[in-house]
């Protein structure tokens, strides 16, 4: 039995005559901070649903070691899914949000939650729909902070939020809720932003899974060339995956070309999450 956190294999899933997930394979070993990247429609929540229990599918998915489907309300116990910040219920108070996830969740803890809060503006009897947008960030961080989870899934967490308040959000994260027994696995548009706490990287397209690797094996694998106009045919001639004109010079993504043959054709380096994604991304390699 594997002693993977998530366990997928042949994951498909159909709405209607349409195939919207293509027989996704990956683990997910515990310890890690994955990020599940990729376009809206391209199976992200699909994806999610069938590992959190929510929607039926074809192929294997344990969780814990469970069927997620077949066992959510056990799974749950040891299963934390909080959505980006604007799904807090604007209509409750505090206290009361805190009550209700206190009666959801068994492994929340409101005293947790309250201490987390300590030194902020947030209090008790606050509407949370009167919350400025740092106070609702310090609010979301508190619950996610507060819930006692081995799999802990974080779907745009911040969405809405300024930068200031989003990188405040993972970096508190990282310091406070991560241990080598907790997984987190993340999806957010904003790559750049989660690439310094990442271990694992997944980046899904049209319901196929085109990149599943850890964050230190990127360099190895993929490159980035910057190179001038009178250099350009002889970069692409080594067959980049990506290729753009930005100012006068080209910028070129590799995967697995041979480092030296780069090197003297112009400037070379890793290329970041968010260039990494577009190159990827571009279904036509983006060449021009």
């Amino acid at each position: 039995m594997s002693n993977s956190i998530v366990s997928v294999r042949a994951l498909k899933k159909q709405f209607g005559k349409t195939e919207i997930l293509h027989g996704l394979d990956f683990e997910i070993p515990p310890g890690r901070i994955y990020g599940l990247v990729g376009h809206n429609g391209a199976g992200k929540t699909t994806t999610l649903n069938a590992m959190l229990g929510l929607t039926s599918y074809e192929g294997s998915v344990q969780v814990l070691g469970l069927d997620p489907y077949a066992h959510r309300a056990k799974l749950m116990k040891d299963v934390a899914f909080i959505s980006d910040v604007a799904s807090l219920p604007r209509f409750l108070k505090v206290r009361e949000l805190f009550q209700m996830l206190t009666d959801i969740h068994p492994n929340f803890s409101g005293e947790k939650a309250l201490k987390f809060l300590e030194g902020t503006d947030v209090k008790l009897g606050a509407m949370i729909g009167n919350l400025s947008k740092g106070m609702l960030a310090q609010l979301h961080l508190a619950v996610v902070l507060a819930i006692d989870a081995k799999l802990l899934v974080l779907d745009e967490p911040t969405l809405g939020l300024d930068i200031t308040y989003r990188k405040r959000f993972y970096r508190r994260l990282i310091e406070d809720y991560m241990t080598a027994e907790r997984t987190l696995l993340i999806t957010t548009h904003q790559v750049d932003e989660i690439e310094f706490m990442l271990t694992d990287i997944m980046f899904i397209r049209d319901g196929e899974l085109i990149l599943h690797m850890p964050m230190d094996d990127v360099p190895a694998r993929f490159s980035q060339l910057v190179v001038t106009q009178d250099r350009a045919d002889a970069a692409r001639a080594l067959k980049p995956v990506f290729a753009e004109t930005r100012f006068g010079q080209t910028v070129m993504v590799y995967d697995g070309a041979d480092q030296a043959a780069l090197q003297g054709l112009g400037t070379l380096s890793t290329p970041t999450l968010s260039d990494l994604f577009v190159a990827l991304m571009n279904r036509d390699g983006g060449a021009n």
